[in-house]
């Protein structure tokens, strides 16, 4: 899978999950149908977002985006179908071109602390597949237990 592959499936995932929320939201509110829409749609939503974010720093990472579009990709995830478009905008201007970035060039940046850490990555996909995919359910699992609701 591309660079531009991975972050247009986590671009879409993330404005389907934001529909998905929003809809058990107008369920419970309007629809007063009871809270399981926005308990189904608020963990799903929730996993996609911060899998958004890990694969947007990746992906950043491995195209040598600026602070400012790394930033705003990660960010969009917060507006609701923001990630979409910024998706497309990243994209016209060139920001997913190529491939991954497996190997060191004479390029000085290949020896920055996230490019080897990106290489390895990619060395080692299955491994840090797993990695990756137990650090967002340890965050999400954490933010749960953080963030359940006291009261209705």
């Amino acid at each position: 899978m591309s660079p531009r592959a991975l972050f247009r499936s986590f671009a879409v995932a993330e404005v389907v999950t934001w529909a998905l929320l929003i809809g058990g939201m107008l369920l419970k509110y309007v629809a007063k149908v009871g809270d399981w829409p926005v308990s189904v749609a608020g963990p799903i939503h929730g996993f996609v977002f911060l899998a958004y974010l890990v694969a947007g720093v990746v992906v950043a990472v491995n195209q040598r985006w600026s602070i400012g579009v790394t930033a705003l990709a990660l960010a969009s995830a917060v507006v609701p179908f923001a990630s979409l478009p910024v998706e497309r905008w990243i994209d016209r201007r060139g920001g997913l071109d190529g491939d991954w970035r497996r190997e060191a060039t004479g390029d000085p940046r290949d020896r920055r602390p996230l490019d080897r850490l990106l290489r390895w990555v990619l060395g080692h996909l299955a491994l840090a597949v797993v990695l990756l995919l137990a650090a967002v359910v340890v965050v999400f699992v954490l933010l749960l237990i953080v963030g359940l609701p006291v009261g209705g």
